[in-house]
Protein backbone atom coordinates (compact mmCIF):
# COMPACT_ATOMS: atom_id res chain seq x y z
CA UNK A 1 0.00 0.00 0.00
CA UNK A 2 1.48 3.39 -0.96
CA UNK A 3 2.21 5.87 1.79
CA UNK A 4 0.04 8.96 2.17
CA UNK A 5 1.35 12.06 0.38
CA UNK A 6 1.06 15.40 2.18
CA UNK A 7 0.39 18.75 0.60
CA UNK A 8 3.14 20.99 1.96
CA UNK A 9 1.96 24.23 0.36
CA UNK A 10 2.16 27.28 2.55
CA UNK A 11 -1.65 27.38 3.04
CA UNK A 12 -1.70 23.90 4.57
CA UNK A 13 0.93 24.56 7.24
CA UNK A 14 0.54 26.04 10.72
CA UNK A 15 4.05 27.00 11.76
CA UNK A 16 2.93 27.90 15.29
CA UNK A 17 1.51 24.41 15.92
CA UNK A 18 4.69 23.04 17.52
CA UNK A 19 4.68 26.01 19.88
CA UNK A 20 1.08 25.24 20.85
CA UNK A 21 1.59 21.59 21.81
CA UNK A 22 5.24 21.12 22.76
CA UNK A 23 6.39 22.10 26.26
CA UNK A 24 9.77 22.95 24.73
CA UNK A 25 9.25 23.82 21.07
CA UNK A 26 12.95 24.28 20.39
CA UNK A 27 13.75 20.76 21.58
CA UNK A 28 10.94 19.26 19.51
CA UNK A 29 12.33 21.00 16.45
CA UNK A 30 15.69 19.29 17.07
CA UNK A 31 14.14 15.84 16.51
CA UNK A 32 16.45 13.93 14.16
CA UNK A 33 13.79 11.38 13.18
CA UNK A 34 15.90 8.50 14.54
CA UNK A 35 12.82 6.39 15.34
CA UNK A 36 13.78 5.57 18.92
CA UNK A 37 10.39 6.80 20.14
CA UNK A 38 8.58 4.48 17.75
CA UNK A 39 10.81 1.51 18.60
CA UNK A 40 10.19 2.13 22.31
CA UNK A 41 6.42 2.53 22.05
CA UNK A 42 4.37 -0.51 23.13
CA UNK A 43 1.31 0.64 21.13
CA UNK A 44 3.00 1.89 17.95
CA UNK A 45 1.69 -1.13 16.03
CA UNK A 46 -1.91 0.12 16.46
CA UNK A 47 -1.28 3.77 15.57
CA UNK A 48 -2.09 5.31 12.21
CA UNK A 49 1.10 7.39 12.40
CA UNK A 50 4.05 6.17 14.40
CA UNK A 51 5.29 8.57 17.10
CA UNK A 52 8.21 9.55 14.82
CA UNK A 53 5.79 10.39 12.01
CA UNK A 54 3.57 12.36 14.38
CA UNK A 55 6.53 14.49 15.52
CA UNK A 56 7.31 15.25 11.89
CA UNK A 57 3.69 16.32 11.28
CA UNK A 58 3.96 18.67 14.27
CA UNK A 59 7.38 19.96 13.15
CA UNK A 60 6.24 20.95 9.67
CA UNK A 61 2.92 22.34 10.90
CA UNK A 62 0.40 19.81 9.55
CA UNK A 63 -2.03 20.61 12.36
CA UNK A 64 -5.15 18.94 10.93
CA UNK A 65 -3.38 15.70 10.08
CA UNK A 66 -1.82 15.55 13.54
CA UNK A 67 -5.02 16.40 15.44
CA UNK A 68 -7.13 13.92 13.46
CA UNK A 69 -4.67 11.12 14.14
CA UNK A 70 -5.43 8.40 16.65
CA UNK A 71 -1.76 8.15 17.65
CA UNK A 72 -1.89 10.38 20.72
CA UNK A 73 -5.14 8.75 21.91
CA UNK A 74 -3.37 5.38 21.98
CA UNK A 75 -0.41 6.70 24.00
CA UNK A 76 -0.23 4.80 27.30
CA UNK A 77 1.90 7.46 29.03
CA UNK A 78 4.60 4.91 29.79
CA UNK A 79 7.34 7.52 29.11
CA UNK A 80 9.47 5.01 27.17
CA UNK A 81 9.79 7.46 24.27
CA UNK A 82 10.77 10.38 26.50
CA UNK A 83 13.29 8.36 28.49
CA UNK A 84 15.01 6.94 25.42
CA UNK A 85 14.94 10.04 23.21
CA UNK A 86 18.55 11.03 22.43
CA UNK A 87 17.51 14.70 22.23
CA UNK A 88 15.65 14.67 25.57
CA UNK A 89 12.37 15.77 24.00
CA UNK A 90 9.30 15.74 26.28
CA UNK A 91 7.31 13.48 23.97
CA UNK A 92 4.80 12.15 26.49
CA UNK A 93 3.89 15.68 27.56
CA UNK A 94 3.40 16.60 23.92
CA UNK A 95 1.03 13.63 23.49
CA UNK A 96 -0.97 14.87 26.51
CA UNK A 97 -1.06 18.39 25.05
CA UNK A 98 -2.38 16.98 21.75
CA UNK A 99 -5.15 15.19 23.67
CA UNK A 100 -6.11 18.38 25.52
CA UNK A 101 -6.08 20.44 22.32
CA UNK A 102 -8.20 17.88 20.45
CA UNK A 103 -10.76 17.91 23.28
CA UNK A 104 -10.81 21.73 23.39
CA UNK A 105 -11.37 21.92 19.63
CA UNK A 106 -13.89 19.08 19.58
CA UNK A 107 -11.85 16.95 17.18
CA UNK A 108 -13.28 13.45 16.86
CA UNK A 109 -10.35 11.80 15.07
CA UNK A 110 -10.22 8.27 13.69
CA UNK A 111 -10.81 6.37 16.89
CA UNK A 112 -13.96 4.23 16.95
CA UNK A 113 -14.37 4.17 20.70
CA UNK A 114 -15.12 7.27 22.73
CA UNK A 115 -11.50 7.76 23.74
CA UNK A 116 -11.86 11.45 24.49
CA UNK A 117 -14.76 10.68 26.87
CA UNK A 118 -12.66 8.00 28.53
CA UNK A 119 -9.71 10.38 28.88
CA UNK A 120 -11.91 13.19 30.23
CA UNK A 121 -13.63 10.92 32.81
CA UNK A 122 -10.27 9.52 33.92
CA UNK A 123 -8.67 12.95 34.32
CA UNK A 124 -11.71 14.37 36.17
CA UNK A 125 -11.54 11.48 38.63
CA UNK A 126 -7.79 11.88 39.15
CA UNK A 127 -8.16 15.64 39.68
CA UNK A 128 -10.87 15.03 42.26
CA UNK A 129 -9.16 12.21 44.22
CA UNK A 130 -5.47 12.50 43.33
CA UNK A 131 -5.59 8.99 41.86
CA UNK A 132 -7.98 6.84 39.86
CA UNK A 133 -11.06 5.94 41.88
CA UNK A 134 -12.61 3.19 39.78
CA UNK A 135 -16.28 3.37 40.91
CA UNK A 136 -16.51 7.09 40.19
CA UNK A 137 -14.53 6.74 36.98
CA UNK A 138 -16.93 4.09 35.64
CA UNK A 139 -19.95 6.18 36.54
CA UNK A 140 -18.53 9.31 34.90
CA UNK A 141 -17.52 7.46 31.74
CA UNK A 142 -20.74 5.53 31.20
CA UNK A 143 -23.11 8.36 32.14
CA UNK A 144 -21.41 10.62 29.59
CA UNK A 145 -21.07 8.08 26.78
CA UNK A 146 -23.48 5.15 27.11
CA UNK A 147 -25.57 4.99 30.31
CA UNK A 148 -26.98 1.57 29.42
CA UNK A 149 -23.46 0.21 29.01
CA UNK A 150 -23.09 0.42 32.78
CA UNK A 151 -25.55 -2.47 33.12
CA UNK A 152 -23.08 -4.73 31.33
CA UNK A 153 -20.46 -3.90 33.97
CA UNK A 154 -22.62 -5.17 36.86
CA UNK A 155 -21.28 -8.75 36.91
Amino acid sequence: MPEKAFNLTREMLDHSFAETVAPDREKLLTCIQCGTCTASCPTAYAMDYTPRQLWRLVQVGLRDDALHSRTFWLCTNCYSCSIRCPRGIALTETMAALKRLAIEEGVKGKVKENVSGFYRAFMDTVRRHGRNYEPEFLLRYFFNTNPLGLIGQAP
